[in-house]
């Protein structure tokens, strides 16, 4: 692209937190950016996928100008848009089949197996049948969860009969709020009859892994794999709801050499290219034994301030570089904090209903006296915490912090002081 051209870049789902990020870009004044659909039309209530597609395709139509990249951070359905978008304006991206081999969880694991030996046993139950039955292997523990998933979203874990049996009715009431849209995108695709078959309804079971939760982060351009990051995911105690995101991975070089492996592996056997990945995995503190989770194929943009916040770029920037063709730079340092991470605030006491958030000059007043600490409130007074999209089976989050420090102990200092200013009002509801 010429350099005295502006680049047109459109991103689904922009929002105003994402757009400071990308205004904050080296070489900002090259790009201007557009949103493409909100978040709420992306994320909220059911999928109407083939109206998303729709009016996407309308907007960009009807730009006066030219359309030099889409882009997006989002799950689905944004992720799985991107190649459908990108496909009809010869614009970069990755494959379709690719994205899918990914986001089906049940044709992910089938690909993982032809290349590593690093992941967990895994069936496959259809929710749908009159008396559906565990799988005589994996053996329980287990996870249940949808083929197509996000943010924990019906995820279960499950150690007997009994639970199987409410986990998978509670699959089955739910499954199609995402299943129904991602069986249109999966119809929109070449498939293997074995994962024809399965179609977007049905219900993964896996091995349940042990260890700690980190990711790679990487991307793929013509061919060429590169992992840039590594991340730590960690839990409360004595629970499976996370407590924090953190960069960079505080695991052994040794653990992380062996995500980067697996991962470029798969990503290759795959196919996907032209887009930016996260993989994420278990792994064995004492052995440094890895075990895949779960391939993404976009990466995270609850990560980009910590990659700003550590490195001095956000890692929005190899996206925005990918959509429009171009060579991704690596940041090389530069950042305020030796560690960064995103943390969670959550309600594990049952369902509730807010009758108090947190006030702006509260959030205010802790911004001001912690360094390093953003603040987002996450519930609405009146929301019943039950109701509410995209929580995971077992907490619901109140609140979100970004927090950068010179150690994981200074950024534990302050996101407990965080905590405890905050003011929160939960009305419990019984039964």
């Amino acid at each position: 692209m010429p350099a005295d051209k502006t680049a047109n870049i459109f991103v689904l789902g922009l929002d105003e937190q994402n757009l400071d990020t990308l205004n904050r870009l080296p070489e900002r004044e090259r790009y201007a950016f557009h949103g493409l659909l909100t978040v709420p039309e992306l994320q909220q209530g059911e999928i109407p996928i083939v109206e998303l597609l729709t009016k996407a395709e309308q907007s960009l139509d009807e730009f006066d100008g030219t359309v030099d990249a889409v882009v997006g951070y989002w799950d689905f359905p944004v992720s799985t848009m991107l190649p459908l978008l990108c496909r009809s304006r010869g614009l970069p991206s990755a494959s379709l089949e690719a994205v899918l081999k990914c986001e089906h969880k049940y044709w992910s694991r089938l690909e993982q197996r032809k290349v590593i030996t690093e992941h967990p046993a895994f069936a496959v139950i259809d929710p749908d049948d009159d008396d559906p039955k565990p799988p005589a292997d994996p053996r329980y523990p287990i996870w249940l969860k949808p083929v197509k998933s996000f943010s924990s979203e019906l995820a279960f874990k499950v150690h007997d009969d009994a639970e199987f049996a409410e986990a998978m009715r509670q699959l089955e009431d739910g499954i199609g709020r995402v299943g129904d849209p991602f069986q249109f995108i999966l119809d929109q695709a070449d498939l293997p009859d074995e994962v024809a078959q399965v179609g977007a309804r049905a219900v993964l079971a896996e091995e349940s892994m042990s260890g700690v939760q980190a990711a790679v982060e990487g991307y793929a351009r013509n061919g060429d794999l590169v992992v840039y990051g590594a991340l730590d995911s960690v839990n409360f105690p004595d629970t499976d709801s996370f407590l924090r995101h953190q960069y960079p991975s505080q695991l052994p070089e040794r653990a992380v050499d062996r995500m980067a492996d697996v991962a470029k592996r798969v990503i290759e056997h795959i196919g996907l290219d032209n887009l930016v990945f996260s993989v994420e995995f278990f792994v064995d503190p004492e052995t440094d034994d890895v075990w895949l989770l779960e391939i993404n194929p976009r990466h995270s943009q609850s990560h980009a301030e910590l990659f700003a916040h550590v490195d001095g770029v956000a890692n929005h920037e190899l996206m925005v570089l990918l959509g429009l063709g171009e060579e991704p730079r690596l940041p090389d340092g530069g950042g305020r904090y030796a560690v960064a991470a995103k943390w969670f605030h959550r309600h594990f006491d049952g369902d509730a209903i807010v009758r108090r958030t947190p006030t702006r000059d509260e959030i205010d007043r802790i911004e001001r006296e912690l360094d390093g600490v953003e603040v987002e409130i996450v519930v609405d007074e009146g929301d019943q915490l039950s109701t509410l999209e995209g929580q995971d089976s077992y907490s619901c989050e109140l609140a979100q912090f970004i927090i950068g420090g010179d150690s994981v102990d200074d950024m534990t200092a302050k996101y407990r002081a965080a905590v405890d200013a905050l003011h929160f009002e939960l009305e419990p509801v019984r039964g």
